[in-house]
């Protein structure tokens, strides 16, 4: 059997359960008004019992190993609140949420659920784009006086912007996959065909231009 890396495994689950689509011919339309090639959407992983068990381990891996000294998990609402709680159970660690802001009614909470000053808080996250959301809910939880150690996700596009902003709060990040290796693997795995490398290649040169008359 191939000898495959934890990034190629984690792509192949990503694709298989459509978790990941790829249309280079029919792109799809992000809500930033993006013209993509490349849809994501992580939560459909947690519908397939074999794909959740192995992200929720990896995830949990990747914790440990680069973070061994964390107190609390903490999910980034919304789509890393359900992974962050899988991750916080099997390391048997307490676990939050943060919200993208604070609610408008109640307590007006922004973190949903107990942290305590000085506690080593690693986030999960299922995606990096950009890093924007990812960062505000670090920052929310340093201003609860926590100590974000870090940040690990299921998946970056891998933009350049994403680097430059995590490395500007000093926030480490790490991901189990990213769209370099995910379009080797849709190409070895007849997703995707050799000419259409070039356009999912192209589009992550200028995102935010390509195609931009569709």
């Amino acid at each position: 059997m191939e000898n495959i890396s934890i990034q190629q495994e984690v792509a192949q689950h990503l694709l298989e359960v459509k978790a990941i689509q790829l249309r280079p011919n029919q792109p799809f339309k992000w809500a930033s008004g993006w013209n993509s090639p490349i849809y994501c959407d992580n939560r459909i992983s947690l519908s397939y019992p074999k794909t959740r068990t192995y992200i929720k381990n990896a995830l949990s891996a990747a914790v440990k190993g680069y973070f061994p000294e964390v107190e609390i998990i903490a999910g980034v609402a919304t789509a890393g609140i359900a992974q962050g709680a899988l991750v916080s159970d099997y390391l048997d660690l307490p676990f939050c949420y943060v919200r993208p802001e604070p609610k408008k009614h109640g307590m007006g909470n922004q973190i949903e659920g107990k942290i305590e000053k000085g506690q080593k808080v690693v986030l999960i996250e299922d995606l990096i784009s950009t890093g924007g959301s990812s960062l505000k809910a670090a920052e929310a939880l340093i201003e609860a006086g926590a100590e974000v150690l870090g940040m690990v996700a299921i998946f970056s596009y891998g933009f350049e912007i994403a680097d430059q902003n995590f490395k500007s709060k000093n926030i480490p990040f790490f991901t189990l996959s990213n769209y370099d290796v995910l379009i080797e693997e849709a190409v070895k795995l007849n997703y995707v065909t050799e000419p259409q490398l070039v356009t999912l290649q192209d589009w992550r040169v200028n995102p935010s231009e390509w195609r931009k008359e569709i």
